[in-house]
């Protein structure tokens, strides 16, 4: 099966500041590259027949420049025009949704081919007949977690047969406003925050050398916790900080407790979406910033308001060219960055949040997701996007960080929480 899309525009442009962060990873990560695909699922909503549903992603395609570019080192090439296969998967007696689940999990194992594919892989799941879903993945240089969220918005719009309106920026948008003076002067000044941070800051996450690895090497644990959620939203509310920042907090302090620092230094992944133009681009603007915490601090709620301060400056300082800050970082004595915390909530808070949900950590569970050979994260803490609970993952170096550590840690985070509350 398949779908053809004739966009209005073509064209050729530079990659985005965000795109050469993920171009970046990319090399990088090598055969472990498929830790930067995007699963993402589109329910059917209503009763639909599969034309209605493909003719939805037809649109979505041609409306959004990224979801037919293609990339490689000389940058990105947007086609006008193509076609594009999807397989169709019945559900059979399984839950449509988890189906769906599933198969976009399975889609993402394998990675892109940037210059030859397209950035998307689709599988319609149906059930007696009738779609229920549209499972996808994505690759990461064609959009982020908000870029997602807004193909959801505009996905339930065209299947009611809503129009949304005119996309008003695009990724070779974004990418010719960065080649500005401007914002190379905005680049310029991120570079220099950062210099100044570096010539304070740790040189490397942990003072011991790696021991033996796990096979595969770099793991992600998981903890979905209820109780992770109450805690963080009653202390947000209470000491007038985002939960981002309150989680971010207990992250970064149980980092310092297992490498025995008394200041830490992390990359906070971040949407770099303040921009209005940016707001409704599907594409991937996002980028990392740098922030060093002193956990001397003992009492917990005050760390979390030093932390929010920190985090805010730090975003201030995350508009930057890749390039040049790789330059920079080398000629400042290559310090071992390899400490992440992302939320990837598009929101925050945790709206689907059972209503009895209290600080109980009777129902709390942690499992070990995802394994890759070569991931490159000595430490990366995620919050995930579950709605209904507080979701905590962390890929581990198994070299530094054992399993039982690694789940140790996301253990420590959700007491921290509860306990502070």
């Amino acid at each position: 099966m398949k779908i053809e899309f004739n966009g209005a525009t073509e064209g050729e442009a530079p990659l985005t500041w965000g795109q050469r962060l993920m171009w970046r990873a990319v090399h990088l990560m090598g055969d472990s590259q498929n830790y930067l695909n995007c699963p993402f699922v589109f329910p059917v909503y209503g009763r639909r027949e599969l034309p209605q549903v493909l003719d939805a992603l037809r649109v979505l395609i041609e409306r959004h420049e990224a979801l037919r570019t293609t990339f490689s080192d000389a940058g990105q090439r947007i086609l006008r025009e193509g076609v594009l296969e999807i397989d169709l998967v019945e559900a059979g007696p399984e839950r449509g949704l988890r189906v769906a689940e599933r198969v976009a999990g399975e889609m993402a194992h394998t990675v892109f081919d940037h210059g030859a594919e397209w950035p998307l892989r689709c599988a319609v799941v149906v059930k007696n007949g009738r779609p229920f879903a549209l499972a996808c993945v994505f690759t990461h240089l064609a959009v982020d977690y908000h870029a997602l969220a807004l193909l959801a918005e505009e996905w339930k719009s065209l299947l009611k047969g809503v129009a949304p309106p005119p996309v008003a920026w695009q990724p070779r948008d974004q990418a010719g406003l960065e080649a500005s003076d401007a914002w190379q002067a905005r680049s310029a000044r991120s570079i220099s925050y950062w210099r100044d941070v570096l010539a304070d800051a740790p040189l490397e996450v942990f003072d011991h050398p790696p021991g033996e690895p796990e096979d595969p090497r770099f793991i992600e644990v998981t903890m979905e916790s209820p109780a992770l959620a109450v805690a963080a939203t009653r202390l947000s509310s209470r000491l007038a900080v985002s939960s981002t920042s309150v989680l971010l907090a207990a992250c970064a302090g149980e980092l310092g407790e297992v490498s025995a620092r008394s200041r830490v230094v992390m990359q906070l992944v971040h949407n770099n979406r303040r921009d209005a133009r940016t707001r409704g681009m599907v594409g991937t603007v996002g980028q990392d910033a740098l922030i060093v915490l002193d956990l001397r601090e003992r009492d917990f709620p005050e760390f979390c308001r030093t932390t929010h301060r920190a985090a805010l400056q730090a975003y201030r300082n995350a508009h930057y060219d890749p390039f040049a800050m790789t330059a920079m970082r080398e000629k400042a004595g290559g310090h071992d960055l390899d400490a992440f915390f992302n939320d990837r909530r598009a929101a925050p808070g945790w709206p689907a949040l059972p209503p009895e949900a209290d600080l109980s950590v009777a129902h709390t569970r942690t499992y070990t997701k995802n394994a890759w050979p070569g991931v490159r994260f000595k430490v990366f803490f995620t919050v995930g996007t579950d709605p209904g609970t507080g979701q905590l993952s962390l890929i581990a170096d198994t070299a530094y960080l054992p399993r039982t550590t690694a789940e140790e840690m996301l253990r420590s985070v959700e007491a921290r929480l509860v306990g502070s509350v």
